[in-house]
């Protein structure tokens, strides 16, 4: 793979397009799909904006792996909504939202835009194993701030960060993660760990917010460094700090694991050449007329073709 290649978190991006997108946009029956448009739109946006040259659209097969939350049983559980007694966990998404999840992802197929998904596995993983395998620059599109951790100049890897719903994009660097949160990509897993984050349920240690563990990165360099000044009695760590990350070992044993992201998953073999013209015209221009896609499609397809 050669070229400059574009990797979506595409759950965090249809959500923010549902948001951000009117619910009064419908399909012809009064279905709506203002996530289904609100994305093509924004992928329309990033096509035209930053010239990839293979695009890879990353799905969630498992949005809460059993083996993060063996580590980690607090990990997403807020999130889970039991359908009935003993059933699956499923994440609680809008009602109007998940009938437009199908949609989605049968117009990218039409279209031909590789969507990938590995089995026990989250998109942020496939999008980590993807970026590992890269030879060339690398733009993660994500609303989710723990692939900061992929952030790399030397090897052009940059996350692109909506900020406003899916228009204004911060094109996040190390120098923007150094100016924000004092560290480089490399050490953004270990402040997030440190840190905790409620939105995915990480408790972190206690007593040691941002800013704390930013400090404490500068000072003893990464996670190690910090576990191996507890063990030192001439370490610059307060009585409560070493008390605190005495506590925690058992925690921070384990975060590692589950909040960095995997760059081994088994990717399946996926065309992920950017489209020039629709894979399945014919089902494209079905799916167009029966949901009402009318102009975003249209400026999506006539951008590719260029």
């Amino acid at each position: 793979m050669t070229g400059r290649l574009m990797l979506l978190d595409t759950a965090s991006l249809y959500f923010r397009a549902y948001f951000g997108v009117p619910e009064s946009i419908k399909a012809p029956d009064g279905t709506p799909v203002n996530a289904v448009r609100g994305l093509l739109d924004f992928i329309d946006r990033l096509v035209k904006d930053h010239h990839p040259d293979h695009l890879v659209a990353c799905m969630d097969a498992d949005w809460r792996p059993q083996w993060r939350v063996e580590l980690i049983p607090s990990y997403k559980a807020h999130r889970v909504a039991e359908e009935h007694a003993g059933g699956p966990d499923e994440e609680e998404v809008p009602d109007t939202l998940s009938p437009q999840v199908p949609v989605i992802e049968a117009v990218l197929d039409a279209i031909g835009i590789a969507r990938v998904g590995v089995e026990g596995y989250e998109a942020d993983d496939v999008i980590g194993s993807y970026t590992a395998r890269a030879s060339g620059p690398v733009d993660i599109v994500t609303g989710d701030r723990d692939l900061y951790q992929l952030v790399d100049d030397a090897r052009g890897v940059r996350v692109l960060y909506p900020v406003k719903g899916v228009g204004t994009l911060q094109t996040t660097d190390e120098a923007v993660l150094r100016e924000k949160y004092g560290v480089d990509g490399s050490g953004y897993a270990d402040l997030a760990l440190l840190r905790g984050d409620p939105s995915d349920g990480l408790p972190g240690v206690p007593g040691v917010g941002e800013k704390t563990a930013a400090r404490l990165l500068a000072e003893f360099g990464d996670l190690a460094g910090i576990l191996a000044a507890v063990d030192d009695p001439k370490s610059r760590l307060t009585p409560s700090q070493r008390k605190r990350l005495d506590e925690a070992r058992p925690y921070l044993a384990v975060a590692p694991t589950v909040v960095r992201v995997a760059a081994d998953v088994p990717l399946p073999d996926a065309d992920t050449t950017l489209p020039r013209s629709p894979r399945d015209p014919a089902a494209l221009e079905e799916l167009a007329g029966r949901w009402g896609l009318g102009g975003s499609l249209q400026r999506l397809l006539t951008t590719l073709a260029v």
